[in-house]
This record gives C-alpha cells, sequence and structure tokens, in this order.
C-alpha cells in the first residue's frame, strides 16, 4: 500500500475510535444559538469550503461584525428561516476535533416549538442552554431547563453569551449564574456548568478570552471535548429489543438487534420478554464473525441454547434482572400534532421494536412549561406537557425512564395518519404516590357521599378487655419465600399466647373477597387494597390482623399502610433467592411462568419491587418459621402492641 493511502487509512481508523458526543443547543430567541455552532464549526474548521463561500455570499446582503462572516447562516439553512431571521426547524449538524466527535442539534427557542426542542434532545449526551448577558435569565431559559430536565440529559452546560454586550463584567456573570442556579435546584440536573462567552467574537468559545481574565475555568470547546460521558451509559441493564429473526437456512435461528442497554456474553443465563420463558446466550455474532460480548451502539445477532418462541419486538434481558411488565403505566407526553389529545382514542405506542394499540386513560395534569405550575387539563395540544396513565392492549416491557433513557421512552401513533403525534418518558412512581388508578377505586362519588360512623366500643376499652393492642402484620415477598406458612404458624403462636388474630391469605382472597379480579397491575392494586380495608377492620375490632399476600408493587404496600395507620402496621419482607422460591413453589409455578402458561407472573414475567423501607427483613432461606415467627413477635412486644413475655 502507498504510503498516502496508509496514512488516509490510519486517519480515518483513528477517527472511527474517537467517541460521539451528541448535544443540543437551545436558549431564547436571539440569544446566539446558530452563530454559536457556526463559530464551533468555522473554528474546528468543519465547514467545507463551498458551504463557506455561500455563506460569504449570504453575509454581505447582511449587517454583521467580526471577521466579515454572518456565522448563524452556516446552520439557518431554511429560506423562511433567512428572511425572518429566526431558526424554526432543528438543525443538525456534524463536526470532529482530534479528541471527540459531535453531532449538534439547534433547536429554537420559541415556546410553540417545544416540540422541536424535545425532539433534538431527546438524544442528546448534553444540553447547551444560551443565555443574553444583557437580558439576563428569561422565562424561555427556565423553559429549556425543566424540559432538559425532564428528558434526564446528564450534562447542561450554561452559556452566558454576549459578555462583550456587558463589558465583561464579571458580576453580571455571577448574577445570572446564582439566578439560575437557584431555579435549577428546583429541577433534576446532575451537572450544571456555566461558562461566560461571545460566540460573534469566539471568547471562551475555542479559544480562552483576554478580556475574562477572571474566568479560569474551561472554553466550551475544552468542555465538550473532556466532559465524561462513558459511565453515562447504562451498561448494567440488558435490554435487546429484538429487530429481526433471521433464518436463511432450517439449521439457524438468530436474533438480530443492537442492545439497548447492558452488556450481553455467551452463556449469559436470560429471559424473553414478554412471555418470560428462560433459555441461554449461546453465540454473540458480529458482522466480522463472533463476539466474546456485545453492548450499545453495537448490533449483532443472538443465538440461543434453546428452542424458543421470540419474534419482533420481543425484549431479551438477564434472568435476574428483570423489567416491569404490565399494561399500564404514568408517563410525562410532550404532545406534537396539531389535533389535540383525545382522552379513550385508540393510538399506537412505538417502544423499541414493539407496537401496541393503546389508549390515553386520563390526564393527571398539565405542566404550564413556563412557570412549572401543574394545571388541570382534559385534553393535551401542540407542544403541551403532561403526565398522563397509558393503557396497552399487550403487556409491554419497560424500565422507568429515570433509570434507562432507552426503555423508558416511547412515541404515540395516530392510527389512521401514522403520524407521530406524542412523545414520553416513563414514570416511577415514588412510595406512598397514588396511582390513577388508586384514586379512581378510592375517590368514587359513591365514596364521597358515605359517611364513617365511629362505634360505643373504645380502643381502649378494648385493648383492656383482649390484653393486646391491633396490628396487622404484612408478609411479602416472592412465591415460595413462606408467607403463608409463615402466617398460619404466627397465627398459632398468637393464639396460644391468648392473642385474639385472623389470617388473610392471598390465594383465600382469590377464592372470595377478590374472586372478580384478575392478575393485571390494575387487579393486584384493587386486591392489595381490598385486603388491607379488611385487616383495618379487623384492627378497628382489636384483632391482630396477619396478611400473606405477594403484593409486588411499593406503591400498592405503602397505600395498604395509609389505609391501615402507620403506627399498626408491621411490614415484613421474606426475603429469598428467586432459585430458592422455585424449587419451594408448588405446582411448578415458576416453570408455567418460564414457559407462557402463567402470564405477569412477578420475578419472571413481571417485576417485584423489593420493600425500600420495610419494618422486618427476614431471610427465610437462611432462618426456620420458628425463629421468623420469633422475630415477629419481638417486633410485636418492642412496639407495645403485644405484653412482652
Amino acid at each position: 500500500m502507498r504510503a498516502e493511502a496508509r496514512e488516509i487509512v490510519e486517519l480515518f481508523e483513528q477517527d472511527q475510535r474517537k467517541d460521539l458526543l451528541r448535544f443540543v443547543t437551545c436558549g431564547s430567541v436571539d440569544d446566539g444559538k446558530s452563530t454559536l455552532i457556526g463559530r464551533l464549526l468555522y473554528e474546528s474548521k468543519g465547514i467545507y469550503e463551498d458551504q463557506l463561500e455561500q455563506v460569504r455570499s449570504a453575509s454581505a446582503h447582511r449587517t454583521v461584525s467580526g471577521e466579515g462572516l454572518d456565522l448563524a447562516l452556516v446552520t439557518d439553512g431554511l429560506r423562511a428561516e433567512r428572511e425572518q431571521g429566526i431558526t424554526i426547524d432543528v438543525a443538525y449538524r456534524y463536526f470532529s476535533t482530534p479528541r471527540r466527535k459531535f453531532i449538534i442539534a439547534d433547536t429554537p427557542g420559541h415556546e410553540q416549538y417545544t416540540r422541536n426542542m424535545a425532539t433534538g434532545a431527546s438524544t442528546a449526551d448534553l444540553a447547551v442552554l444560551l443565555i443574553d448577558a444583557s437580558q439576563g435569565v428569561l422565562t424561555q431559559s427556565r423553559r429549556h431547563a425543566f424540559i432538559a430536565s425532564l428528558l434526564r440529559i446528564p450534562h447542561v452546560v450554561v452559556a452566558v453569551n454576549k459578555m462583550d454586550l456587558v463589558g465583561w463584567d464579571e458580576q453580571v456573570f455571577r448574577r445570572i449564574v446564582d439566578e439560575f442556579s437557584d431555579f435549577c435546584a428546583r429541577l433534576e440536573l446532575t451537572d450544571l456548568q456555566f461558562i461566560p462567552i461571545s460566540a460573534l467574537r469566539g471568547d471562551n468559545v475555542v479559544r480562552r478570552s483576554d478580556a475574562m481574565a477572571w474566568y479560569d475555568g474551561p472554553t466550551l470547546l475544552g468542555h465538550l471535548e473532556t466532559v465524561h460521558i462513558a459511565s453515562d451509559r447504562n451498561l448494567i441493564d440488558l435490554r435487546f429489543p429484538v429487530q429481526y429473526v433471521s433464518r436463511p437456512s432450517a439449521e439457524f435461528r438468530g436474533y438480530m438487534g443492537t442492545p439497548a442497554s447492558g452488556i450481553v456474553r455467551p452463556g449469559d443465563a436470560v429471559r424473553v420478554l414478554p412471555s418470560g420463558t428462560a433459555t441461554r446466550v449461546r453465540e454473540v455474532l458480529g458482522t466480522e464473525g463472533p463476539l466474546d460480548e456485545a453492548f450499545p451502539p453495537v448490533p449483532c445477532t443472538l443465538t440461543l441454547a434453546d428452542e424458543v418462541d421470540v419474534s419482533r419486538g420481543d425484549l431479551i434481558v438477564h434472568e435476574n434482572n428483570v423489567p416491569r411488565v404490565d399494561n399500564r403505566f404514568d408517563a410525562m407526553l410532550v404532545w406534537m400534532a396539531e389535533t389535540p389529545l383525545a382522552l379513550g382514542e385508540r393510538y399506537t405506542v412505538k417502544h423499541l421494536t414493539r407496537m401496541v394499540p393503546a389508549r390515553v386513560a386520563t390526564i393527571r395534569y398539565r405542566i404550564d412549561v413556563n412557570t412549572l405550575h401543574r394545571q388541570q387539563a382534559e385534553t393535551l395540544g401542540l407542544n403541551e406537557i403532561g403526565r398522563v396513565l397509558v393503557e396497552l392492549e399487550r403487556p409491554l416491557a419497560f424500565d422507568a425512564y429515570k433509570r434507562n433513557r432507552q426503555t423508558g421512552a416511547f412515541i404515540v401513533i395516530d392510527r389512521l395518519t401514522n403520524n407521530t403525534v406524542g412523545a414520553g418518558m416513563i414514570l416511577d412512581r415514588s412510595p406512598g404516590e397514588l396511582s390513577v388508578t388508586e384514586q379512581e377505586l378510592v375517590r368514587t362519588p359513591r365514596a364521597r357521599d358515605v359517611e364513617r360512623h365511629a362505634g360505643q366500643v373504645s380502643a381502649d376499652e378494648r385493648r383492656a378487655r383482649l390484653g393486646h393492642g391491633p396490628a396487622t402484620v404484612w408478609l411479602t415477598g416472592l412465591v415460595g419465600a413462606g408467607k403463608t406458612t409463615i402466617a398460619y404458624a404466627l397465627e398459632r403462636r398468637l393464639f396460644d399466647r391468648g392473642v385474639q388474630c385472623a389470617v388473610l391469605d392471598g390465594e383465600n382472597a382469590r377464592l372470595g373477597l377478590s374472586l372478580d379480579l384478575g392478575f393485571s397491575a390494575r387487579d393486584r392494586a384493587e386486591n392489595i387494597r381490598r385486603a388491607a380495608e379488611a385487616a383495618s377492620l379487623l384492627n378497628e375490632a382489636g384483632l391482630v390482623a396477619v396478611c400473606a399476600f405477594l403484593s409486588p408493587n411499593e406503591a400498592a404496600r405503602e397505600r395498604a399502610r395509609e389505609i391501615v395507620g402507620d403506627e399498626r402496621f408491621v411490614l415484613v419482607h421474606l426475603d429469598c433467592p428467586l432459585d430458592v422460591c422455585r424449587q419451594r413453589a408448588r405446582d411448578d409455578l415458576y416453570g408455567r411462568a418460564e414457559r407462557g402458561e402463567l402470564k405477569l407472573f412477578p420475578g419472571v414475567s413481571a417485576s417485584y419491587e423489593r420493600p425500600g423501607h420495610p419494618d422486618l427483613v427476614l431471610r427465610t432461606d437462611q432462618l426456620d418459621v420458628d425463629a421468623c415467627v420469633d422475630r415477629i413477635v419481638e417486633e410485636l412486644e418492642r412496639r407495645g402492641i403485644l405484653p412482652a413475655s
């Protein structure tokens, strides 16, 4: 190979090894976003000569300063933009430096283009938010910070532009830093950096500014080149969406796609969702042959050890790291269509490679993107953002957006026009927060018309007669963890001590109290509500209620605590490894779930949320039944519910 050709190949390979930073620029109108991007491209030699000539020609018809170039024209490519002097679309540009490659999304500043910013920022690693130093922090500056927080962009740089117009005054910069930092304290922004610049003159953009010697931080490009983004990728949670099933011959079946997150290796124990079928990875194949591992954004083909039913849209995950599988979720939704959102109307939700018919059941509230205030709403219009409840016709496997941006995001498609009308981020409800379903269940019109009556026997009288106080011992854990066994052993122990008690068992409840309920997330929440209400009635009568319910959802458990009352509620987590639970479970329940015979089975095809703050944790693989009962009795004595033995 000739020396020139080798040099070209080496340069190409060197460029391929650079990591890529995607960033979005945003700010108010005339803050200088397009000028800033033009400056970055111009000084990094990212503009082709013919493009530069066009900019020189167009600049001749406009009043500019500096080197006679209006660098905003580098990105303002639409005629309408040039005529109106504003940017109205999202312009994507690419440039490279010796240290890193970059893709820039230049988004408009007007409120009516919120959807454009959401689109440009959806894949960004970093946001550059411009503030005009002569104008200070504006409403639109706050709005863009909120959207960056909503989209969980890992890094935000606040570029205080036009410092030349305020005489390079450090105090102006410090006032903006203080005011904007106070506002951002209300948001979830993990990495916030402030840099004073002049995009028009180039100060602190690529080269350091002699006029702002008081600033000792990095230049904007220096920060973009060095900000650490490798740890932003989620390499823990394997989420492999199947894009295509490859069958070139009867002897080969491969599942093609790109890992959305995590690392996959040959031999990994995995599950296929939403069915929950368990198997192992036989091979990981790349474009050049077998791979030792694959991770984002490496496309690959997986072959599995067993003949299992896998289709496009399925999600392959590690066996002991399973996302939530459900047919409903809460989400923040950005509406992108001229036609307003219609509650109850059927849309299509596209999540990774899966398409599912869905509807928006409820709008919990709409957010005023300028003030961040929550408003009641019956619909969402163009560019509006709201929290909604989405109901799906078939279950999806997903994570909360804050945990995994890839598996927590989705788009909404109009079924008739096939246009994208919305984009959403799935939420992870905080403990104790009522879901829309739970609000509907406990705040029906009939419930508002009913008055609670008090009896003539006081709680103190009952305690004096019975010799103990009331309590609800709530046992939660996977199937096979020992809930029912321990519940009835505890009942025997308490009864022998003269304690009035009763067991509410999850399976028994399904034969009567909850006979009409299935196993969806909504039905499980209602099952737990009913059990908690029954336990509360037992407590009002002075009894100790022992509740043995799988109760996989943290919010539902916290709702049970609210119903019963914190002083009476004892949450006991029966912590047991999944493989031990599988061995203990009767009727091959886990095997049936893995074969797809049982749907929405916690620990297999649905998630089990471990209690965040249980009152007692019992390792039932290490403690026998008597020891577990001893610990629970000790807790009841410690609380003064039972007299000391």
